[in-house]
Order: C-alpha cells, then sequence, then structure tokens
C-alpha cells in the first residue's frame, strides 16, 4: 500500500513537472531570442507563409495559425489582436478595438491584416532560421524568429506562468536602436520604458527592467473650474480612470460635479468641479485617490537557453546586440558564398558559349566521353574560375539550350559579371568591419522607420502625493461617554461630556484615558473604548500636552510636559504607573498653557493657590514621572488665563475630576 501511494505522489510530481516546464516555456514567458511567446511566433510565420502583399481575413489568419498552434482559436485571435494594437509588425484594417478606451475588436470575420513592411525586413530569414515538427508533426515551424531588432524591449510582455510571471515594459524603437549602436561603439547608455498611452513616467526607482515606476495622466487646468485628462497612464484606459474618479468621488475623497468622456482618436476626459472646489488643489487628489497616478513593478524574466531567467535591459540589450552582430555576419557569408557561385556559373557560361567548347563533344557518342571532353576542354581556364569545376557544372553546361547561344549577347554578360564582382567585393569588405556594418545596418532602419515612432511618454520625476496630507477631512469621529463607543457613525448627544474630531480615514487618532493610558487607533466606523476617554485627537508629531495628574501610590500630584509619542497601533501604554486612585488632573495641548492650583488650607502657609507655567518644564518623554506641584494635598485643578493664556479648541478641562472640595472656604 505504501509503494503504491509512493509511486502516485512520484506520478502528480512528474506530471506537474512537466506541466510547469510546459506552461512557462510554451505559453507565458517570451524567449530572449526574438522577443516571442509561442502563440505569436507562430502567428507571425503563418502571416508570413500566406503573405501576398494584400489584406489577410483575421478569421483566415487564425484558422490557418491553428495548424502550428494546438490551443484554439481565441489565443490565437487574441494575440493577434495584441500585436496589431501595438503597431510595429502588423498592419491592420477595421476595428482593432481602442487601447485608450479599451473596447473590444470587431469578430475576426470583419477584420483584416497583413505583416508590415518593418516586420518582412527584421522577422524572417530561412537560411536563418532553426525549424521543428508541428505539434502533430504535419509542418515545421519556426524554434526562434532570425529578428534583427530588440522585439522583447520594443513591444513589452505580460505573463502569468505556475510559480512565476513577467512584465516587461515597452521601450522606443529610436532609443533601443540608439543604444545597440552605442553598444557596438562600446558606450555606455540609459533606456527607459515608452508607453503608447503617452502619460509621464518617473524612472527613479526603475533598476533596468526591474523595480517600480510611477505612470501619471497628464491633466491640463482647462480654467480654475474645469480639468481636461489629455493622456492616461500605461495599465490604465479611459473607462477604468473614469471608474477610478466616480468612486473617489462616492467616497468624499474629492468633489466634482460631472465627469464626460470625449475620447476618440485621442484621450479627452473633462471634469467639471463642484462649487467651492478649485482645479489646482483637485488635480493633487486626482494622483493621491484615482487612477490618475499608478504604481507599476516590473519584472523582467524571459526564458534564456529554453530555462527561465531573470534578467536587466542592458543585459537583453546586450544579448540581442551580439545576436544581430552574429545574424548579420552570416547573412554576408551566405551572400558571399551565393554571388561567389553566381560569379562561377556565368564565368563557366561564358568560357563555354565564347570559346565555343560545345563543338568539342559534337562527336562524342557516349556521357561519358562527353564529361570527359567538357573537363579537357575546361582545364586551359581554370585559373579564370573560381573553384573546380564539379560534375553539377557540367550538367549545367549541357542543360543550355541552342536557342540561348546562338542569341548570346557577350556585353551584356560581361556586364552581369561585372556587377556581381562588385557585389562581392562589397560584401567582402562589409566582411572586414561587422561591426560598422551592423551600425550601418541600425542607422538605416532609423532612417526610414525612425519618424513613424517618436518618444510617447515624457520621462520626469514628481514628488509623492500623500493620501493622508491631502485627504478631504470628511469624517466626524464622536464619543459617546455613556455608551463607550467611537467612530464616525457616532453621533455627540451633549457637546459638554462628548468628545469629537474632524478627520479623513487616512488619519490616526490618539486616545487618552483618565486612568493614565493611551493608544493610537485607525479611523473606525464604531469601536468600544470604555467610559473613561479624556481626549481625543488626531495624530500630530508637532503636538506638545501639558499634564497635571494625581499619582495614586504616593498621593502626590505631578505636573509635566511631553511631545507626541511613537507608537505601534493599537498597543496599549502609559502615562503614569497604574494604580486605582491614579487619575488625570487636567490636559492641556499647546505652549504657553498654565494652571492654578488650589492646596489644602494651612494656617502657617502665605497662600493656598499656586500658578504654575508649563513652559517652565522640559519637554520630556511620555512616560517621564515629572516634577511634583507641592508637598501639600491638593484640592482642586484648573486651567489659568496667566499672562499669556492662547485658548485652543484642542484644550480640555477635564470634567467631574478634582477631588472632593470640604467645607472650607479656599483663600484666593
Amino acid at each position: 500500500m505504501e509503494s503504491n501511494l509512493g509511486k502516485l505522489h512520484q506520478l502528480f510530481d512528474q506530471n506537474f513537472l512537466e506541466y510547469t516546464s510546459y506552461v512557462i516555456k510554451e505559453r507565458a514567458i517570451p524567449d530572449i531570442n526574438d522577443g516571442f511567446k509561442p502563440v505569436q511566433r507562430r502567428l507571425l510565420q503563418t502571416l508570413h507563409n500566406m503573405d501576398d502583399g494584400r489584406f489577410h481575413k483575421v478569421a483566415n489568419v487564425v484558422g490557418e495559425t491553428m495548424k502550428l498552434h494546438p490551443h484554439g482559436d481565441a489565443s490565437i485571435f487574441a494575440a493577434l489582436v495584441n500585436l496589431a494594437n501595438k503597431g510595429f509588425l502588423i498592419d491592420r484594417q477595421g476595428n482593432f478595438g481602442n487601447i485608450f478606451t479599451g473596447d473590444q475588436a470587431s469578430a475576426a470575420r470583419y477584420i483584416e491584416c497583413r505583416l508590415s513592411p518593418l516586420a518582412r525586413e527584421v522577422l524572417f530569414n530561412k537560411d536563418l532560421t532553426e525549424y521543428e515538427e508541428s505539434y502533430d508533426g504535419r509542418m515545421l515551424e519556426p524554434v526562434t524568429l532570425p529578428a534583427k531588432i530588440p522585439i522583447l524591449l520594443l513591444q513589452g510582455a505580460d505573463g502569468i506562468a505556475v510559480g512565476m510571471a513577467t512584465k516587461i515594459m515597452p521601450h522606443n524603437f529610436c532609443e533601443l536602436l540608439e543604444a545597440q549602436k552605442k553598444i557596438l561603439r562600446g558606450e555606455e547608455f540609459e533606456i527607459y520604458p515608452d508607453f503608447q498611452q503617452k502619460g509621464l513616467v518617473d524612472v527613479s526607482q526603475y533598476d533596468h527592467g526591474n523595480g517600480k515606476i510611477r505612470c501619471r495622466a497628464r491633466i491640463k487646468e482647462l480654467n480654475e473650474k474645469t480639468i481636461v485628462i489629455r493622456e492616461i497612464p500605461f495599465t490604465t484606459t479611459t473607462e477604468s480612470l473614469i471608474e477610478s474618479v466616480e468612486k473617489a468621488a462616492k467616497s468624499g475623497k474629492l468633489k466634482i460635479h460631472s465627469i464626460d468622456d470625449y475620447t476618440a482618436e485621442e484621450v479627452e476626459i473633462e471634469i467639471k468641479l463642484a462649487r467651492g472646489i478649485y482645479a489646482k488643489d483637485t488635480i493633487t487628489a486626482l494622483y493621491a485617490f484615482t487612477d490618475c497616478e499608478v504604481p507599476i513593478s516590473p519584472n523582467l524574466t524571459l526564458i534564456r537557453d529554453k530555462t527561465p531567467a531573470t534578467c536587466t535591459v542592458e543585459e537583453v540589450l546586450h544579448y540581442n546586440t551580439e545576436k544581430l552582430l552574429k545574424d548579420l555576419t552570416h547573412e554576408l557569408e551566405i551572400d558571399l558564398s551565393r554571388q561567389l557561385e553566381k560569379l562561377h556559373a556565368r564565368k563557366l557560361e561564358q568560357i563555354f558559349i565564347e570559346e565555343r567548347l560545345y563543338k568539342n563533344i559534337e562527336e562524342e557518342t557516349s556521357v561519358k566521353a562527353v564529361f570527359d571532353r567538357i573537363y579537357d576542354s575546361l582545364e586551359p581556364f581554370t585559373d579564370q574560375l573560381i573553384r573546380a569545376v564539379s560534375k553539377e557544372d557540367v550538367e549545367h553546361l549541357l542543360e543550355i539550350r541552342i536557342k540561348r547561344i546562338t542569341r548570346y549577347d557577350i556585353n551584356k554578360q560581361l556586364k552581369e559579371i561585372r556587377t556581381i564582382e562588385k557585389e562581392i567585393a562589397t560584401l567582402r569588405k562589409s566582411l572586414t568591419d561587422t561591426v560598422g556594418f551592423t551600425i550601418s545596418y541600425l542607422d538605416s532602419l532609423l532612417e526610414r522607420y525612425g519618424k513613424f515612432y517618436p518618444r510617447q511618454t515624457e520621462i520626469t520625476g514628481f514628488t509623492e502625493v500623500s493620501a493622508r496630507n491631502i485627504a478631504i477631512a470628511n469624517l466626524t469621529v464622536g464619543y459617546h461617554r455613556d455608551s463607550g463607543f467611537l467612530g464616525h457613525t457616532i453621533k455627540a448627544e451633549d457637546e459638554k461630556n462628548d468628545l469629537t474630531v474632524a478627520c479623513s480615514e487616512y488619519d490616526k487618532l490618539l486616545l487618552i484615558f483618565a486612568g493614565g493610558a493611551y493608544k493610537i487607533i485607525a479611523v473606525s466606523e464604531k469601536l468600544f473604548v470604555g467610559h473613561e476617554l479624556v481626549w481625543l485627537g488626531k495624530v500630530d508629531k508637532d503636538l506638545v500636552f501639558n499634564l497635571i495628574y494625581r499619582d495614586g501610590a504616593e498621593n502626590f500630584v505631578y505636573a509635566k510636559r511631553f511631545s507626541m509619542p511613537k507608537f505601534i497601533l493599537e498597543k496599549e501604554y502609559r502615562l503614569f504607573d497604574e494604580h486605582p486612585r491614579s487619575k488625570i488632573l487636567l490636559l492641556l495641548v499647546g505652549e504657553d498653557k498654565f494652571a492654578r492650583i488650589g492646596l489644602m488650607p494651612s494656617s502657617r502657609a502665605k497662600t493656598n493657590v499656586m500658578e504654575i507655567s508649563f513652559n517652565d518644564l522640559l519637554i520630556k518623554g511620555p512616560a517621564a514621572k515629572g516634577k511634583r506641584v507641592s508637598n501639600r494635598v491638593v484640592r482642586k485643578v484648573v486651567e489659568s488665563a496667566g499672562k499669556t493664556l492662547i485658548v485652543e479648541k484642542q484644550n480640555l478641562i477635564l470634567p467631574g475630576l478634582e477631588p472632593p472640595v470640604d467645607d472650607h472656604t479656599e483663600d484666593e
């Protein structure tokens, strides 16, 4: 039983690993060589096979691609629309959807496509392509296409496999090719993403294809009451952006009167503002609370040597540039070999016809004798030929028709030979400087296609908008002493005994209790905090607290000052040691605060009242004991105007916390 269970586990492990490997390499992650996932590669190869210069129905293209791709028409159609909308490799005719609004493409039977001139030039070369059998063995498909430009970085890619994902940013065509030229020259370069949706991008945290970037919409202030969004961030559409604005408006994070989408070929979203709200503040809120600013975390994961790997942009570009240099060199060598063969054939024909060698075989009666006679006749001209005469060469000479011999044009043939020799000289010169030839090739691409692909996205730096700092204080947190509940759904019933504070959902609240406990909480709808809350306010690092409290263990009264304490959310701290008789007598917030202390009457004392200026006390930590107010018994503590009192709304004289006053009259 245990043996069978072990075999079952082993079977599951093996099958899962095979499935994982298949999904990673054959479905979701692109290859570093040509930048394509298998479905994209098969689709482009099919378009190349069908290519006659005219548009093809997308439905026909999808059907033909299914001969190579085993996963159905839906994935092929989606890949085709995606490739076409990137605007580099496929020419479109019909409605392929809208990348700005998110509208879907028409059905495959209504739209047409074909390879773009750029794709024809840089993607295909049968001599450089390695082929393998398709899934059913009926056709051959390319292992990778011999791409001559860095498609992976040009188009970008998204994919989710088993246990890994990729998110590669698209880059600018001209900048990529210029970077390749710098690599060939041994120069340094920098390369940053570029998006069709345009907008703004902050690359301060971009880590060579990984890290983090922030994309923003381009927002214009038409007037102080009207905002227009002209460009949107990457990964968003006008529909998703409008939904995020409406959601923020419903939750009270910003106030708008209306929002309208006039997007056609260019993005245009118009926002009308509510009464009393102005454009400058609203633009900041749009970046903080809506998809007008989105963070993106690139992840440059790809297939390299049949293995998934995470690389940098520079590594990919260096790899593609070295591959380009190698491929162009190989092409030059193949072209040179073909031109030499062509020259050999032309010279062989020239000698055979002009020297009338064909007459030497008129008397021969056997094939062997004919061949031997031709070999012997060509022997004196060996030094004029490119290589030794082969059997195939002789067969080619014997196939020349009499009609062609009689109409043979010596001058025309000589001109063709000179042209071929010039081409051979050019190829040999290029092979002596393959780096220079590669740079010239890139310059040629830039000259012919660069004007069609200007940079769309502006690279800039922008300060991060703090949602907490600009959030509208649209919530009123109330405390109901009788019930002990606190929250923005709690209504204050008695202003004298209940505490309230206006805040936003991003604020943190400081709660101080009569017994000396305090804690910081997030804003909530309704929370039970008990009946002893004596101070409620927003966390502010600039706040200074002035406190007088009774130490129950010693029965002395202490005064101290402390600033806003550091905290862990929801953790309870103490301002003084816990004791049943310990409690806060007076709590004031701010500078220049004063208190009047009423002492137990004494016949030996000159006065039973003393004044305290909190400014005379040093600001210490919230747990410091403080300074003893008096050795005498304190009867009453109240706030005093002093000489420089500044009244603040947050100051609080705690009601009902004075110790019971005896029947003696207090001396003033």
